[in-house]
């Protein structure tokens, strides 16, 4: 039977700010178009609302498939992408109040983030990054596992193509979501 991944289980390792981020604040965005699940492609630099949040996740659950193996959850911070894109799915209508838009980041193909994204009927595009763009033009922290290269969960709000606020570690991911709004509550314009 599939594990059930909307919910986070109790006793996950908290991830520790190892400084991985600490160059992003500042950087400006570059022109990159990667595959979406709400479009073909999604081009950032298209993008005319006042605040992108872009998050990165390492990988999210196909429901009704038992992913992944043993050893997931003694990572910290790799646990929680569903709750995390569920979360961001169910508050994009007060992230609009504030002029902004989330787009989830991940590097699992363009197909599972499309079938996960129909399953669980997400607002927010999902977009594939399996070629490691953002990891190549930013140096987005990555782990490896089961000999794949994945995204650490992080946050970049971005105001026009700017980076002006990283969230990262992101822990909890279910409430994340929270921090966000807080922050745009604080600095929107």
């Amino acid at each position: 039977m599939a594990e059930e991944f909307t919910k986070l289980p109790d006793g996950l390792p908290q991830p520790n700010d190892d400084g991985a981020s600490d160059h992003l604040l500042g950087m400006t965005i570059p022109n990159i178009i990667l595959p979406s699940t709400k479009c073909s492609v999604l081009d950032f630099s298209k993008i005319h609302l006042n605040y992108k949040v872009l998050y990165f996740f390492p990988m999210i659950a196909i429901p009704g498939q038992n992913v992944p193996s043993s050893g997931w959850n003694d990572i910290p911070g790799a646990r929680g992408c569903t709750p995390q894109n569920v979360s961001m799915s169910e508050y994009n209508s007060d992230l609009q109040k504030y002029g902004a838009m989330s787009i989830g980041i991940s590097t699992q193909s363009i197909n599972e983030l499309t079938k996960v994204s129909f399953l669980r009927k997400f607002s927010q595009p999902l977009v594939s990054d399996s070629n490691l763009e953002f990891q190549e033009k930013f140096n987005i922290p990555t782990f490896q596992f089961e000999n794949k290269e994945m995204y650490k969960r992080l946050t970049l709000i971005v105001l026009e193509s700017r980076i002006v606020k990283v969230f990262y570690p992101v822990f909890s991911p279910d409430r994340h979501i929270f921090e966000i709004l807080e922050w745009l509550e604080k600095n929107s314009k």
